[in-house]
């Protein structure tokens, strides 16, 4: 699960890298290659688009973070009570010569 949620942080950081890059680009384009013309949408507004874009995205990952914080937490202590079940187990299994096979790998890695 911590993979996965380390990835989509990742992602995330990219693609405000990625919006990053387009606006540079865009605004590079405008000043240098288009000067206004007729009949086109406003480059001022497509820079505005961008960057609703770009709050939007933001925003969703500024909700996302505390629930990825929360995830690792949570498996945090659902292993730690797996891995005392664990031994409780095994402990039994000491104590009155029963031997279950038991494995939880998630916890393990």
């Amino acid at each position: 699960m911590e993979a996965e949620v380390d990835k989509l942080e990742l992602m995330f950081q990219k693609a405000e890298s990625d919006l990053d890059y387009i606006q540079y680009r865009l605004e590079y384009e405008i000043k240098t290659n288009h000067p206004d013309s007729a009949g086109e949408k406003n480059p001022v507004t497509l820079l505005k688009e961008l960057s609703a874009i770009k709050s939007r995205y933001q925003t969703l990952y500024a909700r996302f973070k505390p629930v990825a914080v929360e995830q690792k937490e949570t498996k945090s202590r659902i292993c730690a009570t797996v891995n005392k079940t664990m031994n409780v187990i095994q402990n039994l299994q000491k104590q009155t010569d029963l031997e279950v096979m038991l494995s939880i790998d998630s916890c393990h890695h």
